[in-house]
């Protein structure tokens, strides 16, 4: 299985789900679900929480090998916009941006707000 909407299908398939039945319980149309397994569009970040939710799993590679990429990933799997998690971190969005790419690093009280944020994934530190 190579994307989000190869997942959705084989889960909802083997609990013997129509698509309209799998849309009731994320909370979305049934033709969202068909785009989603053709692999038409891509759930929004708010949809992923509930997506993981319903597979039992997480169906992304959470493989992370710098602290940018372990933000953005927690992030999504979040279903947070960098906005959000921005205002959660009491950062502006714009210095999130270049902690995901690498760009600067946070300091210690905003990474202590970092690390809160990934304990509540049960995830580990911030090292690299």
């Amino acid at each position: 299985m190579k994307t989000l909407g190869d997942h959705l299908r084989k889960k909802r398939l083997d609990l013997k789900l129509l698509q309209k039945d799998a849309a009731l319980i994320l909370g979305v149309e049934a033709a969202t679900i068909w785009n989603w397994e053709n692999n038409y569009s891509s759930p929004k970040l708010h949809h992923i929480p509930r997506i993981i939710k319903f597979l039992g799993y997480v169906p992304l590679n959470t493989h992370a090998k710098t602290l940018g990429e372990r933000i953005v990933n927690y992030r999504r799997l979040s279903g947070m916009t960098q906005k959000e998690l921005a205002n959660l971190l009491g950062v502006d969005p714009t210095t999130l941006a270049r902690w995901e790419r690498n760009e600067s690093r946070p300091l210690r009280k905003p990474l202590q707000r970092l690390v809160t944020f990934f304990s509540s994934f049960g995830a580990e530190g911030t090292e690299e």
